[in-house]
Parts: C-alpha cells; structure tokens; sequence
C-alpha cells in the first residue's frame, strides 16, 4: 500500500490525494504536523532532506515533490498523462508553469497575507503577481477545456491545488470567468470532493 505523508490544509499535500482518489489505488495517509516541525524531524527528514510535504513510499520508493509524485502516479496506471508527445509536453508544459509561476506567486501572496508585519504595499504586489499568472490561466481556458488541453490530466490536479487555497490568499474569480467555470468542474468531480474531505480530516 502507497504511504502517503501530508499536512491537512497544504496544497501540494492535496494533489497526490486527488490522484490516489481518481486512480482507485489504496493508500494511507499520515499526518506531518508542520506546526509542531515534524518536516524537520529525523525520521522525515531521511525521507526527504528537504523537509517538505508530501512524501510517499511505495514498494521501496521514497519520492517527495508534488510534480513528481503526480506524474510517477499517473505512469503507474497510464492514466491523467496522455502518450501523443505533443499532448503529453502540453501537461508538463503546465506543470513546470505551476512550479515556475502560478505555485511560486500563490505562496508569496499565502505568506504576505497572514504575516502580521508584511506592508500593504507586500501584499498588493504579491496579489498582482497571482492576478497576473491567473491571467495566464485564463488566456489557456479561451481554447482548451482544461488547462492542458481537451482532457482532464495531472496539470488540472496541480493547479487546483493552490486555486483551492484562494480564498487564504485573498484572491476571487469574478474578472477571470473561465478560470471560475474550470474551478467549479473541478470542485465538483466527486474524487476532488472526497480528496478535500480525506486530507482535512488528517488535523482530527
């Protein structure tokens, strides 16, 4: 059974859930409290140096960050990541733009939000910067039904992610309705839904 190692409200903790959930594959989770520095502990940290949620093990293989897990997940099965190289580059084409820019811009407007001495001026840069690469987003969804093209695949998943976490950076979807319509599909899909409630449950 896949072992995997998260902190309930994480974005990229949720990611690799999603994908167990859509995958049928049984797994465990288990809990890393960061607030109390489990990342930082022996045991995790020989998991992954560095210090970092999520983690899984599976048969022997330790593999920590978020991309990766997502896409070792989808390869087990064939399933969420498409064969055809030009469809398949489009996925990874979003994934690095979400390690790149939109995770990135996401996390810098997460901690300028609840930092009690971060600036207004911080803060109102750190949200131009998410409305600007959800502006990217945005422009994708004008031809595509999802983000990497015409099917549902792991850079959805990856995405979601951090948009799930929108409302703790202050952000809304009222100029980018598209954006808005793919975030409600997705909040929808029964697996998402199941996903949420696994993951929050890990803070008992």
């Amino acid at each position: 059974m896949i072992e995997l190692f998260a902190f309930p409200s994480s974005p990229n903790s949720l990611k690799p859930v999603i994908v167990l959930e859509e995958l049928g594959l049984d797994y465990k989770l288990s809990h890393i409290d960061l607030r109390k520095g489990e990342q930082h502990g022996v045991h995790f940290k020989a998991m992954n140096p560095n210090g970092k949620v999520p983690v899984i093990v599976d048969r022997g293989i330790t593999l920590a960050e978020s991309g990766a897990i997502l896409v070792y997940l989808a390869e087990m099965r064939s399933q969420l990541i498409p064969f055809d190289p030009s469809s398949r580059a489009r996925v990874f084409e979003q994934l690095f733009f979400h390690a790149s820019a939109l995770s990135p811009a996401f996390l810098q407007a997460f901690f300028a939000n609840i930092r009690k001495d971060a600036s207004e001026e911080h803060k109102s840069n750190a949200l131009k910067e998410v409305d600007r690469v959800l502006g990217v987003l945005e422009t994708h969804l004008e031809t595509r039904s999802f983000v990497a093209g015409d099917d549902y695949s792991i850079a959805d998943i990856a995405h979601f992610g951090w948009l799930w976490r929108h409302d703790a950076v202050g952000v809304d979807f009222t100029n980018i309705p598209r954006v808005k319509r793919w975030y409600e599909m997705m909040s929808r899909r029964p697996t998402v839904i199941s996903a949420i409630g696994k993951v929050s449950a890990l803070s008992g």
